[in-house]
């Protein structure tokens, strides 16, 4: 068995029982933002695309969720479906735009788009809340059944993120992950080579869209709220530092990585420090960083690689 396999079999086991270990919802946020991390790393681990934006997709999922839920009593399981389908567009939209252009540019374009649905969502307080939010009474009914148990959600959410796991596992190991791995390489080479390199980056922007917008729409439901901070750029600046902690381009480095961070937040912030959790985390991520350059799961991997030659 190789090392990845093992390191995903042991991950998997301690999301089995991380609900029993902590706050089951605290456990949901870390399963949410694991799959936020595995679209992030999606496009920037395999493609090279860098962006600052992926928080127009997690929270302007979350708030279609919200409003469905809340507002129009739709079925959860047809509320998150509405929300990947917004983000799956709203990611086809903007991919347009921004796949023609690369490094900085590619960041700052995503970065200022997602602002500008951040003021949309300001503007538009009456479906939006403003910058109260909008907290749900309940999770609703999913396919009919009440959802209100947390630990009972929790493994509805962990069956989704694991699925969506293999799903991006087959992905990269197909030629479509090839290619992507050529453009992150380099991108006038697979030019090139004759592949549509546009077409690609379009195609895997628009995957990481739909699964920020469904690793959303779950973060909505488990927590009863949308707000404002999850449209703000610091979420987007978040799931990036999660998943270069975790390892970027390794698949299970998002999960540890928004484990670490999810982790480390929740336990600074009910200490006398906990107005200082982002110094902790600061310190927290230079120093991972500084141990392991290709983040927690790939310092491990390499190191296993290297003990068993």
């Amino acid at each position: 068995m190789s090392p990845r396999n093992v390191l995903f079999i042991l991950v998997a086991l301690a999301g089995l029982v991380l609900p029993r270990l902590i706050y089951p919802v605290v456990a949901m946020d870390i399963l949410c933002f694991a799959l936020f991390a595995l679209a992030l790393d999606l496009l920037f681990g395999f493609a090279g695309l860098l962006s600052f934006g992926q928080a127009m997709f997690w929270g302007g999922s979350a708030y279609t969720t919200a409003i469905l839920v809340q507002r129009f009593h739709v079925d959860s399981a047809l509320a998150i479906a509405a929300a990947v389908l917004y983000a799956t567009l709203l990611a086809g939209i903007v991919g347009l735009i921004v796949v023609r252009r690369s490094g900085i540019y590619f960041a700052m374009i995503t970065l200022g788009i997602a602002q500008i649905e951040y003021f949309a969502a300001i503007n538009l307080s009456s479906f939006t809340g403003g910058e109260n939010g909008l907290p749900m009474d309940t999770r609703g009914t999913l396919f009919g059944a009440h959802v209100s148990n947390d630990v009972a959600f929790y493994f509805i959410v962990f069956a989704v993120v694991a699925i969506c796991f293999w799903l991006v596992v087959r992905l990269t190991n197909s030629p479509f992950g090839t290619v992507l791995g050529a453009i992150r390489q380099n991108e006038t080479r697979a030019i090139a080579l004759g592949y549509r390199v546009n077409r690609y980056k379009l195609a895997a922007f628009t995957i990481a869209g739909a699964l920020s917008g469904l690793a959303g729409g779950l973060y909505a439901l488990s927590n009863r709220l949308a707000g404002l901070e999850m449209i703000d750029w610091h979420t987007s600046g978040a799931v990036v530092m999660m998943t270069v902690l975790g390892g970027s381009g390794t698949i299970v480095g998002p999960a540890i990585g928004a484990g670490v961070y999810e982790i480390i937040n929740y336990f600074v912030s009910a200490t006398a420090i906990g107005q200082e959790t982002d110094l902790v985390m600061g310190l927290v991520f230079v120093v991972c960083i500084l141990a392991f350059r290709q983040g927690i799961a790939g310092g491990v991997l390499s190191l296993w690689r290297k003990t068993s030659t």
